[in-house]
């Protein structure tokens, strides 16, 4: 029975969502977080003492207020320069949703419809293929696509783009066309990654891809402006987030985080600083939406406390509350089941919405990190982290610079932190 009700819970918040009626949390509060600094702080400082990590800093807001700021470690350990809340980190994946708000504000213009073909604003993509295989004399079938590409497909992940890491022949494609060299213009790199083969038909998988990349050069066409100039003046600048940018100025290097590569046993290498620094060490034509900012803890809590009031922060509206709760609605079909959903299941009881995962159910079992139903989130490959929880009126940010992703049970530790009673830090939700 309590299966039961947890169930018909999800199924009534998802379709509020879909009708448009506003969720719990948009207005009131509906969970039981509780957060705890000392339950939070041994958590993350016990990773830093242990040696699993360098450094990290985390803040959490909640019912309209700051309720837990916490920074351990190092932000740069050969100049022991501690972890500080102004410290500035690579955010990597965590611009995406940056971008897809920006592309979301032209959507409320009527500037686009969400099923709209991608080729009628980005001509290139008329000719997108997909690879098919191949033929009796083992060349690649390069098959005419189902369907068109949608601007819904970008949002979703369901377009069937692959980066330069996917299977051959496909990858190999990627790699050639060179879409991410520094030197290209967003222009220019979208440009070639239309040439690129689709790993899938349109809509049949998810799959992690460059597609917001091509978000961000639709807002360039549908704006007729710069996507970095568009972000500092629609996202950034009404926002007050002051440390968010693509390229460093001299002030910002002693607030670097140094970026380190953690090895299979445990040791932790820096990473020099102009491979670190690539794309932000100097100015440099390509402006990605699917990476490339850096930020500093307060300025995306900004962006995640706008979010979590529905589209306004301290008077000023960014989205409106109906466009925040599409963004964080499932949009997956149900035709793309668990097996086409590549590592996505990985984050857990998740669908996906637009450039966020969705909780869609509790947490399945204690060796999956805690949440809530109905919150929305997404990481950086660097093993930065936030969500938003509605529910619980929550809002949250973790940062720390190491490579690869994972490897130390850093989110899990922090989320069951945040959500556990006082039994447990590490009991999973009811």
């Amino acid at each position: 029975m309590p299966r039961l009700r947890t169930c018909l819970s999800a199924l009534l918040l998802a379709c509020a969502f879909a009708a448009g009626a506003t969720p719990p949390g948009f207005d009131g509060r509906a969970g039981v977080a509780r957060v705890d600094q000392a339950r939070i702080d041994a958590a993350l400082s016990g990773l830093v003492d242990s040696g699993q990590i360098v450094g990290v800093s985390a803040l959490v807001w909640q019912d309209g207020r700051e309720a837990y700021f916490g920074a351990f470690g190092l932000a740069d350990r050969e100049a022991a320069r501690p972890m500080a809340r102004d410290t500035l980190v690579q955010i990597f994946s965590m611009t995406k949703p940056v971008t897809g708000v920006a592309l979301m504000q032209l959507y409320e213009q009527g500037r686009f419809g969400l099923d709209d073909p991608v080729s009628r604003y980005l001509p290139e993509f008329a000719a997108t293929r997909v690879y098919g295989g191949t033929d009796a004399q083992g060349q690649p079938l390069l098959l005419e696509p189902r369907r068109p590409i949608t601007i819904r497909d970008l949002l979703r992940h369901t377009a069937g783009m692959a980066g330069g890491d996917a299977p051959e022949p496909v990858g190999g494609y990627y790699r050639a066309a060179d879409p991410d060299n520094l030197d290209n213009t967003l222009e220019e790199a979208v440009r070639r990654m239309a040439g690129v083969p689709l790993l899938y038909q349109p809509g049949e998988q998810w799959l992690y891809s460059p597609a917001v990349d091509v978000q961000a050069r639709l807002v360039e066409v549908l704006s007729g402006m710069p996507f970095g100039q568009y972000l500092q003046r629609h996202v950034f600048g009404p926002l007050k987030m002051k440390d968010t940018r693509y390229t460093l100025r001299p002030q910002d290097r002693p607030r670097m985080a140094a970026l380190y590569r953690r090895s299979d046993d445990g040791v932790l290498t820096r990473i020099p600083d102009e491979q670190a620094y690539a794309l932000n060490g100097r100015q440099r034509k390509l402006t990605p939406g699917s990476w490339g900012l850096v930020s500093s803890l307060d300025d995306y809590m900004r962006f995640a406390r706008m979010l979590l009031g529905g589209g306004e922060l301290d008077g000023v509206r960014v989205l409106q509350p109906a466009t925040v709760r599409l963004m964080a609605t499932d949009a997956l079909p149900a035709a793309v089941g668990p097996g086409e959903r590549s590592w996505l299941p990985s984050k857990g009881q998740v669908g996906f919405g637009i450039d966020f995962a969705v909780r869609v159910a509790p947490p399945a079992d204690a060796e999956e990190a805690s949440g809530e139903v109905g919150e929305f989130f997404w990481d950086g490959v660097a093993n930065t982290l936030f969500w938003v929880d509605p529910a619980n009126q929550l809002a949250a940010v973790l940062f720390a610079q190491w490579l690869p992703f994972g490897k130390v049970p850093l989110h899990k530790a922090f989320r069951d932190a945040v959500y556990a009673d006082d039994s447990s830090a590490a009991a999973p939700r009811p």
